[in-house]
């Protein structure tokens, strides 16, 4: 026993290059699979973007009508995530991925068909409704399996599946806008839809496959890596001392409250920027599906690098606080300057760059403060109500870019009033969110010790 403990124990005990082999092993086992249904999510969510440069036209549709659509898959989002993530502790995460990848795959293929403006409503209302459950359940997924020291990391990998979804998504979204207009008599936005439908049915079956619920389940650790696994989650417990934990608990409590409206401000920009990119681009002079597509993926390119650089950072330093703050602001300032240089494409180009790399490397640090605060169900349902409240903005950045561009003529007004929202967030994080947690602190002590 006492060899056992000696070797597997927990991580501020075992020898680091055994803990991190482990650690790593469990990463390269997971990770890719959560980054390619992120990955995958995205594409779904954004495609409408792209979309957009036809279907208006095809389907006589106002601006207005076009970000209250794409926004209003956030209120499917807020009703069904916190049950869905419920259901996820109960059931276990390879159930409920399976069936938000399944339901969202034929929702997509659906919106291929739409035909006037209440169903192209319907359909990203349910979308959202279908896939709620997915971000948020893997961050708690990720919590059964990385202690808190190494969590940011996994998160911010997990996360560039927004930025390798921008990347990818860009070319193949400006290739069939480009090329498949016509064919069988679909218009180009609807093979859009068709083929970005498909690969979820996929990933929903392999799912069961793939993904693992816990570590004790895991067949390929052995006993002694699931031993120093659990052991490390449970010091984790212990250094985080009272946590709450029933859904109740996170009801009431204020800091939860707090980063919900953190978290409502800093997603704004996201969503928008991912509906409104194509179009911001185009706005530029580009004339080019192919061009545009291929141009929206290039602030993701460094919106990778950001993302994994502060989330990575952010573990080493045990500080989460400055690194969520500074990309928030970084974001505003992109979202700010992306106007301000409306008749200089080059400069509003590398605005758009700040402003997407910024917002994309706010969310590994952020998911770190709840889990802080919530275990049991309330981790489970805490991050569920943070989600799905928080991105209801969403709705309101995409749908308010929209209805003052019809009010204005430009774009760059609601981006204006987005970059509030962010600059809000920065405050908020700098006013009310503790210097350090009582976790960093206590693994800073373990680590001396």
């Amino acid at each position: 026993m006492n060899t056992l403990a000696q070797t597997t124990g927990p991580d501020t005990h075992a020898p680091k290059p055994a803990a991190d082999a482990v650690y790593s092993k469990i990463a390269k086992r997971i990770v890719p699979f959560l980054v390619l249904l992120w990955l995958t999510a995205w594409l779904d969510r954004v495609n409408v973007g792209f979309a957009k440069l036809q279907m208006l036209q095809d389907l006589g549709l106002s601006e207005a009508v076009f970000g209250l659509g794409a926004g209003i898959f956030y209120v499917g989002y807020l009703l069904f995530e916190v049950p869905s993530n419920l259901f996820l502790e109960k059931i276990g995460a390879r159930k409920t991925i399976a069936r938000i990848t399944i339901l969202w795959g034929l929702t997509t293929i659906a919106t291929g068909f739409v035909h006037s403006a209440t169903s192209f409503y319907v359909l990203r209302f349910l979308l959202g409704a279908f896939e709620a459950g997915l971000y948020p359940g893997v961050i708690l997924y990720l919590t059964y399996w990385f202690p808190a020291r190494r969590r940011a990391q996994m998160v911010g990998l997990f996360m560039t599946g927004v930025p390798l979804g921008g990347i990818l998504g860009g070319p193949i979204a400006g290739w069939i806008m480009g090329s498949m207009g016509g064919h069988l008599g679909f218009a180009n936005w609807q093979w859009l839809f068709l083929l970005e439908g498909i690969p979820p049915l996929i990933l929903g079956i392999v799912t069961i496959v793939a993904l693992t619920d816990k570590p004790a389940q895991a067949r390929w650790l052995t006993d002694g890596e699931k031993h120093l696994v659990l052991a490390d989650l449970e010091q984790d417990q212990k250094a985080m001392g009272i946590t709450r934990h029933s859904f109740f608990d996170a009801l009431r409590s204020p800091q939860v409250w707090l980063l919900t409206l953190i978290y409502f401000c800093l997603v704004s920009a996201n969503p928008t920027l991912g509906f409104w990119t194509p179009t911001i681009i185009k706005g530029l002079g580009v004339k080019s599906d192919v061009v545009i597509g291929l141009l929206s993926s290039l602030p993701y390119v460094i919106g990778v690098c950001a993302t994994i650089l502060v989330g990575r950072h952010s573990d080493k330093k045990l500080e989460r606080r400055y690194h969520c703050a500074l990309s928030t602001l970084a974001a505003a300032t992109g979202l700010v300057l992306i106007g301000w240089f409306a008749n200089s494409p080059t400069l509003a180009f590398l605005a758009l760059v700040l402003a997407v790399a910024g917002v994309l490397s706010a969310f590994a640090p952020f998911w770190q403060m709840p889990t802080m605060l919530l275990s049991g169900s309330a981790a489970a349902g805490g991050i569920a109500l943070i989600n799905s409240l928080g991105n209801l903005s969403g709705f309101v950045g995409p749908a308010l870019v929209g209805w003052l561009k019809d009010i204005t003529g430009k774009t760059s007004t609601g981006l204006y009033a987005v970059a509030g929202l962010e600059v809000l967030c920065t405050v908020l994080i700098l006013v009310f969110m503790p210097r350090a947690s009582r976790q960093a602190a206590a693994v800073g002590d373990l680590r001396k010790s």
